[in-house]
């Protein structure tokens, strides 16, 4: 055999040494992480623990409503620097739920309808136009987009609507929507594509045409990871900061209506966590919140997950 079609043997030991590495990365990350929620909780404890911060706040207190005054209405209110400090964080999880509503309403029609398109639809030198646009957004600075918000989509949305306030879920729904559109396209278009061509040849050899190829065909194989990328969206939406905080007018507010403004749990952290005193109960809720984020997130995913393995077995059968 000639020496051009000689291989040489793989070196077992640079296998060996790029599994071990791989390996470290990954504990490396989940250390990492494990010893960032393990400080956050540390910080929180006080409330369940501390005589001096149980006194000033307890988690039952920012769950339920309470009366501050003889005779006043009970109602929930995030007031941490008043005379009386208010912490219940109801008025920050309805805010931060309204906001990524609003935001999945949007993204995920556009997204999965873009992926569609671009997959199904669209010619090659168009797609090649399409898919580098939307995934540009992913790029975009988050404080970018807030300003937008903040300056021309607010200003846009009263005059449409005649709005009472500028700022509010609406407005910062919608920017987030934009900011989670690349994440949700992304995903379920890689999804199309690896559909196996010949589901759609077969369809195609029955008589389907494009539009029932694709509803009947590619979308129910290629669910799971157009799921998965709801799963993410959704996760973005609920953790973003920038955006809500520069948006959405924070004003703690309990509402049902999304053209008032709110206040999310990630904004409230970032607006006070820099002035807060050291040590205080307002101290600790803050990290409590972020603890809250943290578990919330983990249980999304977590579910994602299961809803992930689900549709897999169903659209597409039992994994080996």
């Amino acid at each position: 055999m000639d020496a051009q079609y000689q291989f040489k043997p793989k070196s077992k030991w640079r296998e060996k040494l790029g599994e071990k590495f791989i390996a470290i990365n990954a504990f490396s990350a989940l250390i990492g992480i494990t010893l960032i929620f393990v400080f956050i909780f540390k910080e929180a404890i006080p409330i369940f623990t501390s005589a001096e911060v149980h006194e000033e706040v307890t988690f039952d207190q920012m769950l339920t409503p309470q009366v501050w005054k003889e005779g006043q209405e009970a109602k929930h209110t995030w007031q941490p620097n008043s005379n009386i400090p208010k912490y219940s964080l109801m008025p920050l999880f309805v805010g931060t739920l309204k906001a990524a509503l609003v935001a999945m309403l949007l993204a995920a029609p556009l997204g999965i309808g873009a992926a569609i398109y671009s997959s199904e639809f669209a010619s090659k030198r168009m797609r090649e136009v399409i898919k580098p646009v939307i995934e540009l957004l992913a790029g975009i600075p988050s404080v970018v987009l807030g300003f937008f918000a903040l300056i021309i989509l607010a200003s846009l949305l009263q005059g449409l609507f005649g709005l009472t306030y500028r700022l509010n879920a609406l407005n910062a729904g919608i920017a987030l929507g934009i900011a989670i559109i690349p994440i949700i396209f992304t995903i379920a278009e890689d999804a199309m594509n690896s559909v196996p061509a010949s589901l759609r040849d077969a369809a195609r050899a029955l008589g389907a045409n494009p539009w029932q190829v694709s509803f009947t065909m590619v979308l129910p194989a290629a669910m799971p990871g157009i799921a998965a990328g709801i799963v993410l969206g959704f996760g973005r939406a609920i953790g973003e900061t920038m955006i809500v905080l520069m948006a959405s007018g924070n004003a703690a507010i309990l509402s049902g209506s999304f053209t008032d403004s709110i206040r999310t749990l990630s904004a409230t952290i970032a607006a006070e966590l820099a002035e807060v005193v050291f040590g205080s109960a307002h101290y600790n809720v803050l990290f409590l919140i972020g603890t809250l984020l943290f578990l919330f997130t983990f249980v999304l995913n977590l579910g994602g997950e299961v809803v992930l393995a689900r549709l897999k077995t169903r659209f597409q059968g039992r994994s080996r």
